[in-house]
């Protein structure tokens, strides 16, 4: 717990490497009201996110999974556990009393509900649209259909088929898929959010434009339109979510918007919203604590399109940096942005910083210019052209950063210390 605020939550975030993971970081980082601490039963990119990251978690599904939570929630003081995972959701929402921490969720009924499509078929079924269901295979007679799973997420084990000797072969294999008709139009989420008095507070409508392996890797926010506010209110009034949670719907050839599945948690690309100011896991932490929230949604339009993005551990020990100053810090006539990011990474870590340049003008007249603080360099050395910068290096346990390959390699070869150019300074960041 950060001990300069002992009001601030301690959250442990479950599996924190999970996407619903990295957009809670993403949303939370920066609270000074909470305070993050990342597990995962396998390092994967939640390691290299969350600063404070405890590994080596038993898998959910093993019977030493509570007890090992249990130790963690007692060993660090964790306030409220953030689960991520829609399977482990659940096993945590039915151990919540024991483990004495609370989950964000909404109840046992509501998310079990939510685990499986044939219960929120059988729930909703009377009063929204949702997809035929076919008990005997043998009674299809019009293909394509649609296969998935009962209890799943994403596109695991979901599959068109465009014939009835394939569907055979496909439930030989598996007979529990559940096959439904082919919805063969757009595909749209909703993310909802609702307080712990069911009151549906907020509700956004967004196009799967594109997916990849089941996630919405482009997105953006549409009007919304009568059909779907009703489904929003019909599900909110039946299912009763607390906090965060989503639905997913897809059209038919003729228009008429059908409900695929329910979720008791935020959407990974829900962030298209918090772009709008809607931030889904503060105001789910800010209802489990049954404090008072309200929404407050900016008027503009937001296109989410998501990529892999590279995250690196250097293993490597520095307490200086040696800045150049031209083509590195300044860059096409503008401050390199990342640069300063950077730079103020540093003195967050306490790493000293020297500004080494061979600028031919009044370095503190261009400084000003540019709106760069002297005092955030803890050395400035200013050459002339004729100088070697590696001359001036006087720690060992320092890297050097430039833009001009000749003075990496004489620096590298003179001092044997580490050396970047700009292309590769998010290795740092």
């Amino acid at each position: 717990m950060n001990e300069s605020n002992s009001s601030m939550k301690n959250i442990f975030v479950f599996p924190c490497g999970s996407e619903i993971g990295l957009e809670v970081y993403r949303s939370l980082n920066n609270s000074i009201h909470f305070s993050l601490i990342g597990g995962s039963s396998v390092d994967d990119h939640g390691k290299f996110i969350y600063e404070d990251y405890i590994g080596n978690i038993p898998f959910s599904t093993n019977k030493t999974f509570i007890e090992r939570l249990k130790e963690i929630i007692i060993d660090r003081k964790i306030d409220i556990i953030y689960p991520t995972m829609d399977s482990v959701i659940t096993i945590l929402k039915a151990n919540e009393d024991y483990l004495g921490c609370k989950v964000v969720s909404s109840s046992l009924e509501t998310v079990e509900i939510c685990m499986s499509k044939k219960k929120t078929y059988q729930l909703l079924g009377d009063i929204i649209a949702t997809p035929r269901i076919f008990n005997d295979i043998n009674e299809i007679t019009e293909y394509p259909v649609f296969v998935k799973p009962d209890i799943g997420y994403g596109s695991r084990g979901v599959k068109k088929i465009s014939h009835s000797i394939e569907l055979q072969e496909v439930f030989k294999k598996n007979s529990e898929l559940l096959v439904m008709e082919y919805l063969p139009g757009k595909e749209y989420t909703v993310d909802c959010f609702s307080n712990y008095k069911n009151d549906l507070l907020f509700f956004g409508l967004r196009e799967r434009a594109r997916i990849n392996n089941g996630i919405s890797v482009n997105t953006s926010n549409l009007p919304l339109t009568d059909d779907v506010i009703d489904f929003a209110n019909k599900i909110n009034q039946l299912l009763k979510p607390n906090g965060a949670w989503f639905f997913q719907i897809k059209e038919r050839e003729d228009g008429q918007i059908v409900l695929m599945e329910v979720a008791s948690r935020f959407g990974g690309s829900s962030s298209v919203f918090r772009a709008k100011g809607i931030n889904f896991a503060e105001l789910s932490l800010y209802n489990l604590l049954e404090k008072p929230v309200s929404i407050l949604e900016n008027n503009f339009t937001v296109i989410l399109d998501r990529a892999l993005t590279n995250k690196y551990h250097l293993d490597i020990h520095y307490n200086h940096v040696y800045i150049d100053f031209d083509d590195t810090l300044i860059v096409h006539d503008k401050v390199n942005t990342k640069m300063i990011s950077l730079i103020y990474k540093f003195i967050n870590d306490g790493i000293k910083i020297h500004l080494i340049t061979k600028h031919e003008f009044d370095l503190s007249l261009t400084m000003k210019k540019y709106k760069i603080p002297c005092e955030i360099f803890d050395e400035i050395i200013h050459l002339h052209k004729s100088d070697n910068k590696s001359d001036f290096i006087n720690f060992k346990d320092a890297i050097f950063i430039d833009d001009s390959f000749s003075e990496r390699l004489s620096v590298y070869k003179t001092h044997n210390i580490p050396v970047f150019g700009i292309d590769i300074i998010d290795c740092l960041i």
